[in-house]
């Protein structure tokens, strides 16, 4: 019979009793800290401890953040069930939901569930305040590395509460020691704590994992595709090699040490650019998609192949296509690859592997439940069309959200439904991409099949973590014989191998070996927070410790400083640098530039990649001639590397277009390192203007007088779903504004971009009586 936990603010009889999970929540209370636990053995309960326990002491409210959406429905549904609180105070946020409601509803909420990357912009534009939050807890912490929402969160989060407190949580944090302190610097951690499954106290909880190796052969088809592919790459290294770039070993030099080379190549256009270091940039490019397509065709099979070469065409043909793509499709071995792959009817012997291996399991136990990992959507296409033709099975494709050419992702609300069918049975194989490794709560699966190894140790735990959490699992990986799968499948076992020894050398240090049972000096959860309260909160006072002021003391109206910054910078970490300067920034939604910083200056930021895609698609000088009609002191910032660089444009193209703007338009061209660098140039522009120039920032600017060209144009353009390119067609075509308002839809959709639907919208808007 269960034991269950016992406490005001858990239902009875709903969380079981297990004596790790409580040492591990008895430890955690004391001070910040990493819990590392195997995927199936209960995190959460263990944040739910932890939550409960700051929660009774403290008071205020409890903030729990996950990586995704359905992830953080999850959470929502478990604590909802498991709490002794209404559930109005148990509160979902995302994206879904608006900034204004989540101000409105957050001093409402107890419990709050939410992305990070939505506390993180409620934050940075002054909706919330963590002040009185008494813990947070971090869910799949492994994330907190380089410029993730959790680190931002975390360092607010210890400068504006008395007493903070956070637990983060995971099942794998990396093999590399310098990746986990990266984390535990981020998150202030001064506490790991690890559990593995070999230790006494977790053993009992324990199911068997079987894990079996198949391996394949290469068919001699795909062996000679893939020799043809090999003679590609060898040209290209040896055109490399003649421009002054040679490689000691072409057919081992790995994926990694070709994006060194490339990004060392861009470094030397910060000078006085080389036509060689042009030539040698767009023979990587062309490298490094030839790599890919060797990899698909050993590991993946004839399907895949043919897309991503059909996906190589596709771009070559585009207006904005690489001349790295153009050039591929012109290739003598590559032309013989596409006559190859049309002639072919075989497949990789991968898939017959795993049709026999889903259907002996599902013969076995029909109640099974199977998860199929593949790293690529259009193998799981593959496998999801063959399985679907076997009798008895019901797959689905498992992928994420972002779409591309004939490539459609899955929305948030239709993987919470696929999920749900697949628990339920309505779907007994899940056939899924990386999306499904982390975090989902799909307890049953019976067998997890790998289509390949990966490289990664983190995606290679959570992959098995997937099976054997109720019962006896199985995993299968299925291994081509002397292709990257062999070594995927060497680094991966080696990195869990160092993993494991890194975690428990850190754990000594940080921990110098003196953890003892929680439960024995905490015998009830209402007692595990001892007061002992070692956590190192930064000050935020003005002075430091030396007595000496901060930079804010002197400048007293540092505080005043405000930027109105449009809603889409959001993605950037602009912002989040921005914040860290005392800056009081709002978002809106702006027609023209991307930050406000008065009421005449204006800036619209760009990074080097889109800078140039922009003048490829041709929206770069609109954009540009807007702010300059709009804003008297309009700026434009460039910011990284890669303008001569990610994209084959004549230099003297760039050149000639930031004089135009600089020349023709009046905008001022400022050129940063990285998003931080644009944040101290845009606050100081801010300065300039408000302190120095005593000017206030207005949303809208002063607009300057236009030409009747740009009225006539302005007049069309305020018609919905009519753009400035199809506002200038009409009145191109009907010469003036009056004929364009008198035309019928069938007039209307002779011009171009004016399709059915557009014309009769513009007809709606002119003939509909007007309704106050």
């Amino acid at each position: 019979m269960n034991d269950y936990i016992e406490h005001p603010l858990i239902k009875k009889n709903t969380v079981e009793k297990r004596l790790y999970q409580l040492n591990l929540a008895g430890e955690a209370l004391k001070k910040p800290s990493l819990v590392v636990l195997p995927t199936g053995l209960g995190k959460t309960i263990v944040a739910l401890m932890v939550m409960v326990a700051r929660l009774e002491k403290y008071g205020g409210r409890i903030l729990l953040l996950s990586p995704t959406k359905p992830l953080v429905e999850q959470h929502s549904l478990f604590l909802r069930n498991v709490l002794e609180i209404e559930e109005s105070s148990i509160l979902t946020f995302t994206g879904s939901l608006s900034p204004a409601k989540r101000a409105e509803l957050w001093n409402q909420g107890q419990i709050i569930i939410s992305t990070p990357q939505v506390i993180e912009n409620d934050l940075i534009a002054r909706r919330i305040d963590l002040g009185d939050v008494s813990h947070i807890t971090f869910d799949e912490a492994h994330r907190a590395v380089g410029n993730y929402a959790y680190s931002f969160i975390s360092e607010k989060y210890f400068q504006s509460c008395e007493n903070p407190h956070i637990l983060a949580i995971t099942a794998s944090p990396g093999s590399s020691s310098e990746k986990v302190n990266q984390v535990c610097e981020s998150l202030r951690i001064e506490s790991v704590i690890v559990k593995t499954e070999q230790d006494s106290d977790v053993v009992p909880y324990i199911h068997k994992k079987d894990i079996e190796w198949v391996h394949v052969n290469l068919p001699d088809e795909l062996k000679k595709i893939k020799e043809l592919l090999e003679r590609i790459m060898d040209d290209r290294f040896k055109k490399l090699a003649e421009a002054g770039y040679p490689v000691s070993n072409p057919r081992k030099t790995s994926k990694t040490e070709i994006l060194g080379m490339q990004k060392r190549l861009q470094s030397q256009l910060r000078g006085y650019p080389d036509p060689q270091v042009y030539t040698g940039l767009s023979l990587i490019a062309e490298i490094m998609k030839v790599n890919h397509a060797i990899e698909v065709a050993e590991t993946q099979g004839i399907e895949s192949l043919t897309r991503y070469i059909q996906r190589l065409e596709n771009e070559a043909g585009s207006k904005g296509g690489s001349k790295a793509s153009r050039r591929l499709g012109e290739d003598l071995y590559m032309r013989q690859v596409v006559h190859r792959l049309k002639g072919l009817d075989l497949e990789h012997p991968k898939l017959n592997y795993v049709k026999n291996i889903v259907q002996d399991q599902l013969q076995k136990n029909p109640e099974s439940r199977v998860i199929v990992f593949t790293n690529y959507r259009d193998t799981a296409d593959m496998v999801t069309c063959m399985l679907s033709e076997v009798e008895g099975i019901s797959p689905v494709r498992f992928v994420g959200q972002s779409s591309k050419y004939k490539d459609k992702g899955l929305t948030q609300k239709q993987q919470v439904e696929i999920i749900e069918k697949f628990k339920s049975g309505d779907f007994n194989v899940l056939v899924a991409t990386s999306v499904a490794e982390e975090g989902l709560d799909i307890p049953a699966t019976d067998l997890v099949l790998f289509y390949e190894p990966v490289p990664s140790e983190i995606r290679s735990i959570q992959r098995k973590g997937r099976t054997g959490r109720k019962h006896r699992g199985r995993v299968v990986v299925l291994v081509t014989r002397g292709t990257r799968d062999e070594a995927y499948y060497w680094s991966s076992v080696n990195k869990e191998k160092k993993m494991q020894s890194n975690m428990k050398h850190l754990t000594g240090l940080m921990n110098g070996n003196t953890q003892q049972s929680a439960v024995e000096t905490n015998p009830s959860l209402s007692a595990y927070d001892n007061g002992n309260n070692n956590n190192k909160t930064i000050e935020s006072n003005t002075a430091d410790k030396t007595g000496q002021c901060n930079l804010c003391e002197f400048d007293k109206e540092c505080d005043q400083i405000r930027v109105i910054a449009d809603q889409r910078e959001g993605r950037s970490t602009v912002l989040r640098s921005l914040d860290r300067l005392n800056t009081a920034l709002e978002i809106k939604t702006l027609e023209v530039g991307d930050y406000l910083v008065s009421d005449r200056c204006a800036i619209e930021r760009k990074d080097a990649t889109d800078f140039v895609s922009s003048l490829i698609d041709r929206t770069l000088f609109e954009q540009i001639s807007n702010l300059a009609r709009v804003y008297s002191r309009p700026v434009l910032i460039i910011e990284g590397e890669g303008l001569f660089t990610s994209h084959k444009i004549n230099p003297n193209a760039i050149h000639g277009t930031i004089a135009s703007i600089s020349m023709d338009f009046g905008v001022s061209v400022f050129y940063t390192r990285d998003p931080e660098d644009s944040a101290s140039l845009i606050h100081l522009l801010a300065k300039r203007e408000q302190t120095d120039m005593k000017r206030d920032v207005n949303m809208h600017g002063k607009k300057s007088s236009r030409s009747l060209s740009q009225q006539q144009e302005y007049i069309i353009s305020a018609i919905p779903d009519i753009g400035p390119k199809a506002a200038r067609n009409l009145l191109l075509h009907f010469t003036t504004v009056e004929n364009v308002i008198q035309a019928s839809k069938e007039e209307l959709m002779k011009v171009q971009l004016i399709g059915p639907k557009t014309a009769q919208r513009i007809r709606e808007i002119l003939e509909s009586d007007y309704k106050a």
